[in-house]
């Protein structure tokens, strides 16, 4: 935080500051083209599978490519952490960071959820989202987050000398050892920085610290995504609930969660391809 200085203002302090801002990434060559198209084709979604997530837990789920899953409230206000991994390799996972940079602090509809590096492709697009009316508040909240990382019994244990095993990172490795047989220190190093679904969140004006408030989401709420290739969802139902108070406890009221797969004609798809991994030579400079 940059509230403690010591050192000395420069007397060239006036042309130093203020200067104009630069969007380091603009993203306008990797808009969504084809949110027409998939707009159109989820008015013929066929229900394929359902999956509940219960509180302070976390299961896995897979998708197609060309299949939509929705992330649902249905019992009552209650937020998620997302892991994404392409089905058939784990090493390729959701990178929030790029994520962030090529969109901001919260994503919404026709935002693509980007892969590690040297993959660097979608892994899907945000197709609907029931809470897009929030938009962003007088404190700079919004809801959706990719800046808060996943609660976590490291943190936890480090600000209040307590073991929890119920943190969203404790809850998402679990779920890939006991359903996936993924080797327990395997599964916690590649459970990465999450999509914080539903959570209310921004940085403060004065500290610029990460901050949460009582998620908007109420049962029937959903986000839903387009898989652009074969997936591997892992979904945390927080163990703080709407996140209004705490976001590591077993005093918070929990909700599960629900994840609905849905498939549809390829005919309505209108030929979308697979997402490609990045054709960059990664030789270059080296041979």
């Amino acid at each position: 935080m940059k509230i403690k200085k010591f050192s000395e203002k420069p007397s060239d302090l006036k042309d130093r500051i203020g200067a104009k801002p630069i969007v380091c990434y603009p993203n306008t060559n990797i808009e969504e083209k084809n949110l027409s198209i998939l707009h159109s084709a989820r008015e013929h979604l066929v229900k394929k599978e359902d999956v509940i997530i219960p509180p302070r837990d976390a299961k896995t789920f897979e998708v197609k490519f060309g299949e939509f899953f929705r992330i649902e409230s249905v019992e009552g206000p209650q937020v998620g952490d997302l892991n994404l991994f392409n089905f058939n390799n784990l090493e390729e996972k959701f990178y929030s960071g790029k994520t962030r940079a090529l969109y901001g602090t919260h994503l919404s509809v026709g935002d693509k959820m980007f892969s590690s590096f040297p993959y660097l492709r979608s892994l899907a697009t945000i197709t609907w989202d029931t809470l897009d009316w929030y938009d962003y508040d007088k404190d700079g909240g919004s809801v959706h987050d990719v800046i808060g990382t996943r609660c976590d019994p490291y943190t936890s244990k480090l600000l209040n000398d307590k073991d929890y095993h119920y943190c969203c990172h404790s809850n998402l490795t679990r779920a890939l050892v006991k359903e996936k047989n993924v080797q327990l220190d395997h599964a916690e190093k590649i459970v990465h920085d999450v999509l914080n679904v539903f959570m209310l969140t921004g940085f403060t004006n004065d500290t610029k610290q990460y901050f949460m408030k009582a998620s908007p989401v109420r049962p029937g709420d959903y986000l839903e995504f387009f898989a652009e290739t074969d997936l591997l969802g892992v979904l945390s139902a927080c163990p703080g609930g709407d996140c209004g108070s705490e976001h590591s406890s077993d005093v918070a009221k929990c909700y599960p969660l629900k994840v609905s797969i849905w498939t549809v004609d390829h005919k309505y798809l209108n030929y979308i391809k697979p997402s490609a991994i990045s054709n960059y030579n990664r030789n270059h400079g080296i041979d």
